[in-house]
């Protein structure tokens, strides 16, 4: 019996975070407007048999695979919605499943810390380094969630909806966390935007 962890539909993939995952995709790297799709099952091996019924559905590329022993998360990509969709489905149909099918989002922890002094900022600076850096005084926005592929939609929908940085997105293993940074009126405005992500996730 294959799980459905997690399936998230992205319509447009925001700058920032196109530009993140290209820092870390081993396929074809995604670009800014693109529609993206995060599939993640347990157990991780059945991903292989996915990805290849999703690239022979459409013209998708493959940005990211990751295989592990307990998850498999799958990331594809296209400029056209449509193709996305078209593959997603198919994917869908493989599993004999339905988008409602996927597990929920269960936020494990947020925190929002202001005002950040310049010791915490360069150690986390330091620590992640695929995304921007957090200025001494900004405040910062922390969320972990499970399943993790679900950050990544969190992540759009915050830089969708106030001017942030996108500090890290992790989305593969058992959690996913998602750092955001920036003045504090913006920083509250996307945290609730990403919380409301994840309460609610859209469908293809």
């Amino acid at each position: 019996m294959i799980e459905l962890r997690t399936y998230v539909f992205i319509d447009s993939l925001q700058p920032q975070l196109a530009e993140y995952m290209a820092t870390v995709s081993q396929g074809f790297l995604p670009i800014p407007g693109d529609a993206c799709l995060w599939v993640e099952v347990s157990p991780g091996m059945a991903v292989h048999k996915l990805t290849d019924a999703a690239l022979e559905a459409s013209s998708v590329r493959l940005a990211q695979q990751v295989v592990e022993r307990a998850f498999g998360t799958m990331v594809i990509h296209h400029r056209v919605q449509s193709d996305v969709i078209q593959s997603g489905n198919t994917v869908l149909e493989h599993l004999g499943r339905e988008q409602t099918d996927r597990q929920p989002c269960r936020i494990a922890w947020q925190e929002i810390i202001r005002g950040m002094t310049p010791d915490h900022t360069v150690l986390i600076n330091r620590q992640n380094r695929s995304g921007n850096m957090i200025l001494p005084k900004a405040s910062m926005f922390i969320l972990e969630v499970e399943p993790a592929g679900y950050i990544i939609y969190a992540a759009n929908q915050a830089e969708k909806a106030a001017n942030i940085s996108l500090i890290e997105v992790h989305a593969v293993g058992k959690y996913g966390r998602l750092t955001i940074a920036g003045r504090e009126g913006d920083v509250d405005e996307a945290a609730r935007a990403a919380l409301a992500a994840v309460k609610n996730p859209a469908y293809a």
